[in-house]
């Protein structure tokens, strides 16, 4: 069994999958918890939270890292309406992905920026909020292609006109 899983975490579209749900599930309860932070006053919570919305950002690019290099081998798994959906997936993320990292940098100047000026507290974090939304559309909008890739369940309409690859 640990052969097994060794071998499995060595699959670039096996790591793919399950780090993908940190830019999203994960940023979604960080953000509860900034919000429910900022709420209670709590600046312990405030940068448990932020530290979390860093993190869960900035796992963005292990898991583009890995889902550029699954490609080729989801392709040749892929049916032809899978394969637009790759594409569609593929081009969301390229385009996207900046929000992840803007939003890491807002996050990581909300946890040290206010030690030297503690004004700039309430605006990162607020500024942390706002951007992590935007990551939260952007993260939802790349998985939905996503999902559809091998998924023909969810697959409810054509697929998306792209470009040859």
């Amino acid at each position: 069994m640990m052969e097994t899983i060794l071998r499995d975490l060595r699959q670039p579209e096996y790591l793919h999958v399950l780090l993908n749900p940190l830019p999203v599930y994960g940023l979604a309860i960080a953000l509860f918890g900034l919000i429910a932070a900022m709420y209670l006053g709590s600046r312990g919570g405030k940068l448990t939270a932020l530290v979390l919305i860093f993190a869960c950002a900035i796992s963005a690019w292990p898991v583009a890292q890995h889902g550029e290099e699954a490609y080729d081998r989801v392709l040749s798994m892929a049916d032809e309406d899978g394969q637009a959906w790759l594409k569609a997936h593929q081009d969301r993320a390229e385009d996207l992905i900046y929000f992840f990292y803007a939003l890491a940098a807002v996050a990581a100047a909300a946890i040290f920026v206010p030690k030297k000026w503690p004004k700039t507290a309430r605006p990162l974090a607020v500024a942390t909020i706002i951007l992590a939304f935007v990551s939260l559309g952007a993260g939802g909008y790349i998985a939905y292609a996503g999902g559809k890739i091998r998924h023909r369940e969810f697959r409810n309409g054509p697929p998306p006109k792209t470009e040859p690859h």
